[in-house]
């Protein structure tokens, strides 16, 4: 049977459609209001949950200048980590009102926790859920933490290796966490679509017995829509109301109708793997008909015999199956039969 786990009442395995995830990260910009406009317009492309990140820049990093504190390449280049997550956070005393916000609006939101204090803020908020980040895929302690409320929780894998994967998954299972996704992810920003391996996704799904999915960081939807085929039952793909918008993440999230196409198209892919079946297809009936099949080219008498001349394989498909072409060659008809007629077995001597 296919792992499954269910996050506020959907379920989630490979017997159901993809559950999408809209990860608003920092593309609130510093803006409650964009924040809140982020949870309204992301609510109407189809995701079935919202994931916001619960830090401080003082419950992530350190605030010093020092050489190992500081980005020397990439998209976050010459800034010091805790200059960055002080742009970046979500701060605290937006979380209620969030949370009020997509239960007004029907939408599932929860987070990711990045030490015990945001496991906690969480837990008084009643999240459905938790999203362990791969950047502490190796923090035991918090997931042990996260994973002793009972909740579901998602675990990304980006720059972890087999060890630490194995680590974490039974660091959450040995805590009672027995609702478990484990997401394939490359932790690059954007992260090139040939380093995914999207292979990696039925490997995680058999080798530790869990949901598996994406945690996307391209910079369209392709690589998302591929994973499905491979067994990815949960997408994450970051959000933005303007990729133009000049914040630390907008740049490779997905705007609203590119994250509506995602919507749409990841789960047309899921429906469109079905299982095997080589039966005909209700949509093909009509057209059974049009298949070739045996007809007589020519007007034939009694007693005239069937030849390469006047039978051949033509469309439609109303009489003898091309198989039997060979085995009326040479026969004589055994009535009259006008051209353009289906051939029969009952107008074939036996």
């Amino acid at each position: 049977m296919n792992a499954q786990i269910e996050i506020d009442g959907r379920k989630i395995g490979r017997d159901f459609p993809p559950y999408v995830i809209a990860e608003m990260s920092a593309n609130h910009n510093g803006s409650f209001e964009r924040a809140l406009e982020i949870l309204d317009v992301a609510a109407t492309t189809g995701v079935d949950a919202i994931k916001m990140q619960t830090y401080t820049p003082d419950t992530i990093t350190l605030n010093s200048d020092a050489p190992e504190f500081r980005i020397e390449e990439g998209l976050w280049k010459g800034r010091t980590l805790y200059d960055l997550y002080a742009e970046a956070y979500t701060p605290w005393d937006w979380h209620e009102p969030l949370f009020k916000r997509a239960n007004e609006i029907g939408v599932t939101l929860f987070s990711s926790p990045f030490d015990t204090t945001a496991v906690d803020l969480l837990e008084d908020l009643n999240a459905p859920a938790y999203k362990i980040a791969s950047f502490e895929a190796i923090d035991l302690p918090l997931i042990r933490y996260a994973a002793e409320t009972g909740k579901p929780m998602i675990i990304s894998t980006g720059m972890a290796n087999i060890q630490e994967i194995e680590e974490a998954v039974e660091t959450a299972r040995s805590a009672g966490c027995d609702q478990l996704v484990v997401l394939h992810c490359v932790s690059g920003y954007p992260a090139p679509a040939d380093q995914y391996n999207l292979r990696t996704i039925p490997e995680i799904e058999s080798r530790f017995n869990v949901v598996s999915g994406l945690s996307d960081h391209t910079l369209d939807i392709a690589t998302a829509i591929a994973s499905v085929a491979l067994g990815a039952s949960v997408i994450e793909k970051h959000f933005t109301l303007d990729r133009s918008a000049n914040g630390p993440d907008d740049s490779f999230s997905l705007e609203p109708d590119q994250f509506g196409h995602l919507c749409t198209h990841a789960r047309t892919a899921w429906s469109a793997l079905g299982q095997p079946d080589f039966g005909q297809k209700s949509s093909e009936l009509g057209n059974v008909s049009f298949r070739r099949s045996l007809y007589v080219t020519q007007a034939l008498k009694a007693g005239d015999m069937l030849t390469a001349e006047n039978v051949r394989s033509v469309r439609p498909g109303h009489g003898l199956a091309p198989k039997h072409f060979d085995d009326v060659l040479g026969r004589r008809c055994t009535k009259d039969i006008k051209a353009a007629t289906a051939l029969s077995w009952d107008m074939v001597e036996k």
